[in-house]
């Protein structure tokens, strides 16, 4: 039964690292997946890790109907067999709930990468979509290392 995980952690946790491996696996066994991205620090329209990996995703800008863009795409014969969007964080809570429509319309699953928290420990409302209505919450277990040393709990803004 497909469903919407939702995989989070802190900055430098390894959340993008984790989707190209999915996307490697997936692709590996001949799948066709979809991935979408947001401000990812790679430039526009890529998906990249801090390890260097790096793979061409779609850039969602405001208001941009990630449903429709797969029902569009199944509809011109091409083929979506899982779909993952990272820095899941800025999409807006309605593009939280067109990836859920993918899951429940169009029995694909959907993998979810983001922080939860800004540097104030607000949710992040794309973020908060998703803890909303995942099917699965992941927190992914790599130890990101604070400024200090110590684990990192939060994400902090520096001037």
């Amino acid at each position: 039964m497909p469903e919407l995980v939702f995989f989070s952690g802190t900055m430098d946790c390894g959340k993008s690292t984790l989707a190209l491996q999915i996307e490697h696996n997936r692709s590996a066994r001949g799948l066709a997946g979809m991935i979408f991205t947001r401000d990812d620090r790679a430039g526009e329209g890529k998906l990249s890790s801090r390890l260097g990996l790096v793979t061409d995703a779609v850039e969602v800008g405001d208001g941009q109907d990630l449903y429709a863009h797969v029902v569009d795409h199944l509809s011109q014969g091409g083929r979506v067999d899982y779909v993952i969007a990272d820095e899941a964080q800025f999409l807006a809570p309605d593009q939280i709930d067109q990836l859920a429509r993918v899951v429940d319309d169009l029995d694909v699953d959907v993998y979810a990468f983001g922080i939860t928290t800004d540097f104030r420990s607000k949710l992040f409302p794309g973020s908060q979509r998703l803890v909303e209505l995942a099917d699965r919450v992941e927190v992914l277990q790599v130890e990101a290392l604070c400024w200090c040393g110590a684990r990192a709990t939060h994400t902090a803004r520096t001037v």
